[in-house]
């Protein structure tokens, strides 16, 4: 075999082999419906205060009494901002009712918007809490934790210009408060207050706690994607899934698996979904704990953090206030957040290995899409660009290609010649490419330098809430699922609907998308040299309906990508051919052969 064919069959075989690994180990979500939660599960008491020497909180115990119905009861101050919908509930002080007013649940009419915190009682339940660990002389009765009837002091409804301030007496001498406000987006600044007319001295903690009755129902379980913990401390990026909470170490004293980190200046901790986020924040600069924690018992996970111990004597008070991101991942306004000095907060999105590439990617497709408006027309101006910054190594490739293309009638005479000895052929193949100035691996280049773009920008699309129900025109209504259309519904003509996607009918009856990319990858690969083993030429013939039925389900704007990129390389390809002297037709057969001189004239 030629060092051309032998390089050909190794790209084309690892983009092969990489994307069908891909598709058997993230296959297209298929929608899942939410499931009740167990019994046991649904009547879990809020989690405890953590314990006077900062540690973290065990997950589940409460004060000891089950809330679930007292949480349904109790009173609570509305939230209402341009971005935002829900209340806080009086016991405990809980931010657990919380509406994303921008975002819908699905593209169809009157979808209800997402919700993203829950109160117990209610499946899935997710909320925050804040509170005051007991020191030394005080007990979880003189500290406002989970389960402790706070009252309004001030403000009645949460909103951009008008926080809440929460009240609580203890009946021993110490007063706490708490003022809560919001941004226009999704920040929320939780300050806690605490003042001493006991008599004596009293020290206590600061925490926050964010916790999540089991996983999410919805949650995708994709490589490429991380759900779970997401955590910054000190410069340093932790992710970790779900699945591997409980393999923390076990606390007795807390009863619960926990990984512990200490802060020294800046760090934050929460939960990440596809598109969702909720964050703890201390101030930037301060030292803290933070916690990620999983209660195997209840099936509850958490994160917490816990700030230093305040020593006051009689007459003394202190304040802290820490932030809470309760929110939609969107690229401008986590990175606002970062500017205004959460440090790497930006990194909360799931860049993935190819940072690099992905960063600069969004970044470019986010302006592109600024300046042009919609996102399916914005997609294909980015392949344009990044075939341009290409096309200074594709001309040199596509050259190559061209003349081995003309050598392919040399190349078969050597190898009839030389029948099987092959050490024959490949002197005469060297030869042959140093009398015509040819690099057999020339080819190669561009295909290999595609691949991590390739998945840079799958990365991009699926990650990115930017692309999440954006529509381009017609029945693509959302370039983050699978193309709507079918041969079953005409394309998208047909009034009625295609195949549910995950289905094998679905996967069978492709839609427009996947079969412009099965044409598109099949005039691509006409222009290049064919291999002469008959084996390796049905191999080639059939790889581009191969990846038609594979990519196929994969995410719209990703085919829409590889469509533009096919088309793009198939004008260069054929412009540069004709340039060469070279005339090919659609299908890459060649005309017209021109016999060049020692320069490369034409005669």
């Amino acid at each position: 075999m030629d060092d051309q064919n032998k390089n050909l069959i190794l790209a084309t075989a690892l983009s092969f082999l990489v994307i069908l690994g891909w598709f058997f180990m993230f296959p297209p979500p298929e929608p899942e419906a939410p499931g009740a939660l167990p019994a046991e599960q649904a009547s879990q008491t809020a989690p405890a205060a953590p314990s006077a020497d900062a540690g973290p909180a065990t997950a589940g115990t409460g004060q000891g009494t089950a809330v679930e119905e007292v949480v349904a009861d109790a009173p609570r101050v509305s939230i209402d901002t341009p971005r935002l919908s829900g209340s806080i509930s009086l016991l405990g002080g809980r931010i657990d009712d919380l509406s994303l007013k921008d975002y819908h649940e699905t593209t169809e009419p009157g979808s209800p918007v997402v919700k993203m915190l829950k109160p117990v009682g209610d499946t899935g339940a997710y909320y925050a809490l804040y509170g005051w660990a007991p020191g030394a002389g005080l007990s979880l009765d003189d500290v406002p934790g989970a389960n402790t009837e706070w009252r309004v002091a001030a403000g009645n409804t949460l909103g951009v210009d008008t926080p809440v301030t929460l009240a609580w007496d203890n009946g021993k001498g110490l007063t706490f408060s708490r003022e809560i406000a919001v941004d226009k987006n999704y920040m929320f600044t939780v300050t806690q207050s605490v003042e001493n007319s006991s008599g004596g001295t009293v020290g206590l903690a600061p925490y926050g706690v964010l916790a999540r009755h089991g996983e999410p129902a919805d949650r995708k379980k994709f490589f490429i994607l991380h759900e779970g913990v997401v955590a910054m401390a000190d410069g340093e990026l932790t992710e970790t899934d779900y699945k591997k909470m409980p393999d923390f170490d076990y606390k007795e004293r807390e009863g619960a698996r926990a990984d512990v980190r200490q802060v020294e200046t800046d760090g934050w901790i929460g939960f990440t979904d596809h598109y969702w986020m909720s964050t703890l924040i201390p101030a930037p600069g301060s030292a803290f704990k933070q916690a990620a924690k999983y209660d195997e018992r209840r099936d509850i996970y958490q994160t917490e953090t816990v700030l230093p111990t305040e020593t006051l004597t009689n007459g003394q008070s202190a304040s802290v206030t820490t932030q809470l991101f309760a929110g939609a991942k969107e690229w401008e306004t986590i990175r606002a957040y970062e500017k205004a000095g959460i440090k790497g907060f930006i990194d909360s999105i799931d860049w993935g290995w190819f940072f690099f590439l992905t960063k600069p990617i969004f970044w470019l497709l986010h302006n592109i899409h600024n300046l042009i408006g919609n996102m399916g027309w914005s997609i294909i101006a980015l392949t344009l660009i990044l075939k341009a910054i290409l096309f200074p190594l594709a001309f040199k490739s596509y050259v190559s290609m061209a003349k081995m293309k003309e050598l392919q009638p040399q190349m078969e005479k050597l190898k009839e010649a030389a029948g099987d000895d092959r050490a024959k052929v490949q002197q005469g193949m060297m030869e042959l490419y140093k009398k015509e100035k040819v690099n057999p691996a020339a080819g190669c280049l561009p295909i290999l330098l595609q691949i991590p773009i390739f998945f840079s920008l799958y990365k991009v699309i699926f990650v990115t809430i930017e692309l999440r129900q954006t529509a381009w025109f017609g029945p693509f209504q959302d370039l983050s699922a699978p193309d709507p259309t079918s041969i079953m519904n005409f394309f998208g003509l047909a009034p009625w609907g295609s195949p549910e996607p995950g289905t094998m009918m679905a996967t069978v009856m492709i839609g427009i998308l996947p079969l412009l990319l099965g044409i598109s990858m099949f005039l691509q690969q006409k222009l290049n040299p064919a291999p002469t083993d008959a084996t390796q030429k049905m191999i080639f013939a059939w790889m581009p309906w191969v990846f038609m039925f594979m990519l196929g389900r994969f995410a719209s704007g990703l085919v829409v990508y590889w469509i533009t990129n096919n088309t793009i390389t198939f004008t260069q390809q054929y412009l540069i051919m004709r340039s060469q002297g070279y005339k090919p037709d659609v299908f890459g057969n060649i005309k017209e052969t021109f016999q060049r001189g020692a320069k490369g004239d034409k005669k």
